[in-house]
């Protein structure tokens, strides 16, 4: 089969890809171009796009984005209330009270949250109010219970009918006004908001229990060997456990996707040609293994033969060989392929730049910088092939600083080295070394002061 070199057709992306299928066979031993970082995640990024629409309820769409101008169809708060537990009052017959010289007045009614005044409020009296309730007609100010002598009165026993003012209170004082936070009509989110726990409140507040939002991107994900078990088999017979697909199916779920694990390819072209097939109603595929020059021919050839794919090397390590393209849905859908490579550390690390960023576009994200602190170096980083190197750190906060030190052996194959990491310390690719001692700017996988994450 003649391998085809993939060109995409985003507008902005003509040029035509370098592919390691020139060296389809073994036949070639030219050294390959590779792609800066930048360049290919611009290309994948310039395929991808948001997905449709749908309704979901409030705490389903948390995360999400929103897909259409929400207005209010309500002032919020719908009428003036009260702020604090206390008492409502007209704040000129407050004038003057002081814990020394206080301002009686008889209490005349009480207004639970939830309920309505009974009865508008006379001069010269007060009406006990609870937080949140409608403020009463005749009313300015609500002077709070600390403010009153009513927790002595309930100590003596003596009659709550009446009441001491120990503090004089202005117009407003402790009043939140009808319409303070949202008029009718207001636009309370755009389209394009994501979905944090704020906006979820919002949308509570305005009485919508559903949002219309992007939908979640669906993320196939296979990887392929006949070395892997699955967690869970009897291990033995010089196999290894497949830790690719449940550490990337976790990312794509921590990113906001819903993965779908297919499992595991065999070496032969009939399994692995089924497991890509049952990955084609997915809106992303992701591969591990098969696409650097020694894996096997027929894991790129499945490849090429169900759509248009690129084999890439990128300027980084770990992770340089990569795979980008799009296969051929039954429903006539160009279903966009991301190939990882096979060593655990190199997956997750290269999920990272372009999965990631990937999935967040689908979700309507605009933003796909991973957040970076600049850190002092315990260990030194070398950089021996003029490539960007992602290194596993562990950073700390100490006097105000940050800091980064190795977290052990950065072979590829080593995964606990990133497990004990919270961040990718970067030495730019010309650079021979970062020294320790040095500043590095560290993607942040997690953020140290926060756990949750």
């Amino acid at each position: 089969m003649a391998g085809r070199i993939l060109h995409l057709y985003a507008p902005n992306l003509q040029e035509q890809y370098t592919s390691v299928m020139a060296e389809h066979h073994h036949h070639s031993s030219h050294r390959e171009d590779m792609l800066s970082v930048e360049a290919a995640l611009e290309r994948i990024l310039g395929y991808v796009s948001p997905l449709g629409a749908v309704e979901q309820p409030l705490l389903e769409a948390l995360g999400q984005t929103l897909a259409e101008d929400v207005t209010s169809p309500l002032d919020l708060p719908p009428m003036d209330n009260s702020a604090m537990d206390g008492f409502a009052v007209r704040f000129a017959d407050t004038i003057g009270a002081t814990t020394t010289n206080p301002v009686e007045l008889p209490v005349i009614g009480y207004i639970a949250a939830g309920a309505m005044a009974d009865r508008d409020l006379q001069p010269s009296s007060a009406i006990r109010i609870m937080t949140g309730a409608p403020i009463p007609p005749g009313a300015d100010a609500v002077v709070p219970f600390e403010d009153t002598d009513e927790v002595q009165r309930k100590a003596s026993g003596t009659s709550l009918e009446r009441i001491a003012i120990m503090q004089e209170v202005s117009s407003g004082t402790n009043l939140r006004p009808a319409g303070e936070d949202l008029r009718k009509g207001d636009t309370v989110l755009h389209s394009g908001a994501t979905l944090r726990s704020a906006e979820i409140g919002v949308l509570a507040s305005v009485g919508r229990d559903r949002a219309r939002v992007l939908r979640r991107p669906i993320v196939a994900v296979l990887s392929t060997g006949d070395e892997l078990l699955l967690p869970g088999d009897a291990p033995g017979g010089g196999k290894i456990y497949d830790s690719n697909s449940f550490g990337v199916a976790a990312a794509i779920q921590r990113y906001g996707g819903i993965p779908k694990i297919l499992g595991i390819a065999r070496d032969n072209l009939e399994d692995t040609t089924h497991k890509l097939e049952e990955g084609l109603s997915a809106d992303l595929l992701i591969t591990s293994a098969g696409v650097s020059k020694g894996d096997y021919d027929f894991v790129k050839d499945v490849l090429m033969q169900r759509g248009e794919i690129a084999f890439w090397s990128v300027r980084m390590r770990p992770a340089r060989p990569l795979a980008f393209g799009t296969l051929n849905a039954p429903d006539g859908r160009h279903v966009p392929h991301i190939g990882l490579p096979g060593n655990p550390v190199s997956a997750l690390v290269a999920f990272e730049q372009f999965c990631r960023p990937a999935i967040l576009k689908m979700l309507g994200r605009t933003n796909f910088v991973k957040p970076t602190v600049q850190a002092v170096l315990r260990d030194a980083i070398p950089n021996f092939d003029g490539r960007r190197v992602y290194a596993r750190v562990i950073v700390t906060k100490e006097d105000g600083g940050y800091y980064a030190s190795l977290t052990g052996p950065q072979g590829s194959n080593i995964l606990t080295s990133m497990s004990r990491a919270n961040g990718l310390a970067i030495c730019p690719e010309d650079l021979p070394e970062l020294h320790a001692g040095a500043t590095a700017e560290v993607q942040m996988l997690d953020w140290p002061e926060d756990p949750a994450l």
